[in-house]
């Protein structure tokens, strides 16, 4: 990992936890002190997360992480919702062979559990967002996976502020995924539909 690769992932995962708010204000003097670097490379940093809309540089006010637009909650919700009920009917529709729909899914559930008894909330927004992926890669759609994966950064930020902010019980996102992994290898498609839409309205109802 070059100097310039570290100051931006050292600062993003802080923007997408929430442990630097939307509002804040970085200076580069102050990130090169965090982690002993010059300013070349924490200044190219800067610039790569202005081009991803975490941080707005100005002249005037120096960098300001940005804040999350209004109605981006449900912009990204709406989107992944779309991509993974038409992932979801593609998988009962091919018929997938639910031991390898349980095998997908076994893995993200048992992390988020693991972050669960842990406390580890960065931990379980990760998984949170892993399994999704996972219903949406087992559809197949290579196109649908990649833009599930443009939204990732979103989520991941989104999601932080639904179980900090927003309140909602990361016990209670769970069960409604295990209900998820259980409908869709039962090929269910009714069912899976129907938690995933009070799933996501859950989401969007706290933010």
């Amino acid at each position: 990992m070059t100097a310039a690769e570290r100051a931006y992932a050292y600062m993003k995962e802080r923007i997408i936890r929430g442990e630097l708010a939307g509002g804040a204000r970085l200076s580069e003097g102050q990130i090169c002190a965090e982690l002993e670097l010059s300013r070349t490379p924490v200044h190219e940093a800067f610039l790569r997360l202005e081009a991803e809309r975490l941080l707005t540089l100005s002249s005037r006010q120096g960098a300001v992480v940005t804040a999350i637009p209004p109605g981006e909650a449900r912009d990204v919700l709406e989107m992944r919702g779309a991509l993974e009920r038409t992932a979801a009917a593609r998988v009962v529709a091919d018929r997938v062979d639910p031991a390898r729909i349980a095998a997908a899914l076994r893995t993200p559930l048992g992390y988020q559990r693991e972050a669960l008894d842990s406390d580890d909330l960065n931990a379980y927004v990760v998984a949170d967002c892993d399994f999704h992926g996972a219903v949406i890669t087992l559809s197949g759609n290579r196109i649908a996976a990649h833009f599930y994966d443009l939204l990732r950064d979103r989520q991941l930020r989104l999601f932080h502020q639904v179980f900090t902010v927003g309140g909602l019980k990361p016990d209670e996102a769970l069960d409604e995924h295990e209900d998820l992994a259980r409908l869709l290898a039962a090929h269910d498609a009714d069912g899976y539909l129907a938690v995933l839409t009070r799933h996501l309205a859950r989401h969007q109802g706290v933010l």
